[in-house]
């Protein structure tokens, strides 16, 4: 790729990342159109809800000046038409000489169909820039295509010592303010959060983003609760404007359900395994079917172990303090510390950081989507 190409797509995934965790069930995207001057003349990204796209944003900026110029996007332009017009037809339409895409979009409405439009338009492709940054960005909605469930970030926070303080009612802070207005940058960003019924009963959290001026980035809550024994009472319920499902067992009486609705909660019945757990494939299926593509996992050391056990872990956020974790410390893992994450040969560290004096280490799984393999 030219240095010019590198420098405008990673201003088109800068974009991207502005609508992360707002744009479910579209993927957030960005994008950039350049004169042949090298002016940037239109800029956009996926709006709130996924509508407008970006490309329909940038091509309005950029008006009478996208003819003849460049245009950078991070997803392949969508080939069919819903409410709005076809990005690719509305990029057609605007006549670049160019159009530099990071990514094909394996939804299969699209899948290439966008690319050869354009080809058949006259326009020039160049595909695969920053292709490896893409799939960062996007790997929620690749995941709900390819697979159909949304991609799973787990966070946990612990101490010195590797292990989990024990909440009371209460959320206990093992970690200092920097590193947790880091990990609400992360609910910000994702379009659900999933905790159990017992972390509810622990710490009762509102799970809410609370960075200043960010409130409305707050992810949808969601509780696995097999028998609904949730308290109608719990601080999730207060904020009224950020919706909570709880994920319950398929075919079972619920006598609490009534109280839970009342209070604004809303039903995700889902099948039980052999174990008589709810079944987490099917939940996280169940969660993309209702457009999600991204969790953040914030339950307890049960739940923790449980989707690593499945499979069902993409990346992991670990944020560790300098004091251990104190009395009636838990294990990350359930009978199992770090170690089941950092040292199992699943996943590789790729980026660390420090908040004061806490520290921040970023895990991948190492298997990824057939996609994500092809273009990393």
């Amino acid at each position: 790729m030219s240095a010019r190409d590198k420098e405008h797509m990673a201003q088109a995934l800068a974009l991207a990342r502005r609508g992360l965790g707002l744009t479910w069930p579209n993927p957030s995207v960005g994008c950039v159109v350049v004169t042949t001057s090298g002016e940037i003349v239109g800029r956009g990204w996926t709006a709130p809800g996924g509508r407008p796209h970006a490309e329909a944003v940038a091509l309005e900026r950029a008006g009478a000046k996208a003819e003849g110029a460049t245009v950078y996007v991070t997803l392949e332009p969508c080939a069919h038409e819903g409410r709005d017009t076809a990005c690719a037809d509305a990029i057609v339409a605007a006549k670049p000489k160019r159009v530099v895409i990071a990514l094909r979009d394996p939804d299969p409405r699209t899948s290439g169909r966008g690319i050869e439009r354009l080809k058949e338009a006259g326009i020039e492709v160049t595909e695969g820039v920053m292709a490896a940054d893409s799939i960062e960005i996007t790997l929620g909605h690749l995941m709900r295509v390819m697979q159909g469930r949304p991609a799973v970030t787990l966070k946990i926070a612990v101490g010195a010592d590797g292990l989990m303080p024990r909440g009371k009612g209460v959320p206990v802070w093992i970690t200092g303010p920097d590193a947790r207005a880091h990990a609400h940058l992360l609910r910000a960003r994702s379009d659900a959060i999933l905790v159990g019924r017992g972390t509810v009963l622990a710490d009762n959290p509102n799970l809410t983003c609370r960075l200043p001026g960010m409130s409305c980035h707050s992810p949808v809550r969601v509780v696995l609760d097999r028998r609904l024994r949730t308290p109608p009472d719990s601080q999730i319920f207060d904020d009224v404007m950020v919706p909570v499902w709880l994920v319950c067992a398929a075919g079972e009486s619920h006598p609490n359900a009534t109280a839970l609705q009342e209070r604004g909660a809303e039903m995700v019945p889902v099948p039980v395994d052999a174990d008589g757990m709810l079944a987490l494939q099917h939940a996280l299926e169940k969660l993309a079917e209702r457009g999600i593509t991204s969790v953040l996992l914030e339950g307890g050391p049960q739940m923790s172990r449980a989707f690593l056990d499945a499979d069902l872990v993409d990346e992991a956020v670990v944020y560790q303090g300098t004091r251990p974790a104190g009395e009636g410390a838990l294990m990350p893992f359930a009978s199992d510390g770090l170690d089941r994450l950092t040292a199992s040969g699943d996943f590789q560290q790729i980026r660390s950081r420090t908040f004061g004096p806490d520290r921040m280490t970023w895990w991948r799984r190492n298997r990824k989507c057939s996609l994500a393999l092809s273009a990393a």
